[in-house]
């Protein structure tokens, strides 16, 4: 069994990041969210963040994007130090073309759905990506409620992914935390963003390896 933690840094102090990524030792990756203000109504990171934060640490960079026009802008992400860039299936012209890309520049490939697009408009192209992330929430904001509608997405998710016999990872973010991990673990997501409930806290690795613990029991009791 594998579980994933990567925390958000959308909920960290953006004043201090470098001091904030030193307090998740134990992470699997940090989460990077890119905002254009259009795709979703926020406006936060660049490439040009993405760069000078990668001499901080040596954590892998998970960028989401939810801009539109992926197609044009997700390369740099790549360029500025991020080895696993996701963009939009609902934002991407050519998502195949775009993955395939990003993948030749070395980077893992990463397709994302909104909470309300189906998991089966990937069914024929799933190869093509090395993660797939399901909202759990509507894109845009840190802090909401975990959406429990998406679980039986995520289980559907899961049975395309075991299908193709390749290693996808399965990924969630949205309203993550100890109450939503092991529900999220159970129905097959292997892959978890949690901001608020990491950054909230007093002591965010702690947080961080308590969530893979619960995700990891929850992987058992499910198999």
């Amino acid at each position: 069994m594998v579980v994933r933690i990567t925390p958000s840094i959308l909920n960290a102090n953006l004043a201090n990041l470098a001091s904030e990524v030193g307090r998740i030792p134990s992470a699997d990756g940090l989460h990077i969210d890119v905002m254009d203000g259009h795709f979703v109504p926020n406006l936060v990171m660049g490439a040009p963040f993405v760069e000078s934060l990668r001499p901080a640490t040596n954590l892998m960079f998970d960028v989401h994007l939810m801009i539109e026009n992926p197609d044009r802008w997700a390369r740099q992400y790549v360029e500025a130090g991020a080895q696993s860039v996701t963009f939009h299936l609902e934002a991407a012209t050519a998502p195949i073309k775009l993955a395939r890309e990003l993948r030749s520049m070395g980077a893992r490939a990463s397709v994302a759905l909104r909470p309300a697009t189906p998991v089966e408009q990937l069914a024929d192209i799933l190869t093509e990506f090395d993660q797939i992330l399901l909202m759990t929430v509507e894109p845009g904001f840190g802090g909401q409620k975990f959406l429990d509608p998406v679980l039986a997405k995520i289980r559907k998710a899961r049975k395309l992914i075991d299908a193709t016999r390749k290693d996808i990872w399965l990924q969630i973010d949205g309203g993550v935390s100890a109450d939503t991990i092991e529900r999220a673990a159970e129905a097959g997501a292997d892959t978890f963003v949690a901001g608020s409930a990491v950054y909230r806290s007093d002591n965010p690795d702690h947080v961080v390896a308590s969530l893979r613990n619960r995700a990891l029991a929850a992987q058992v009791c499910a198999h």
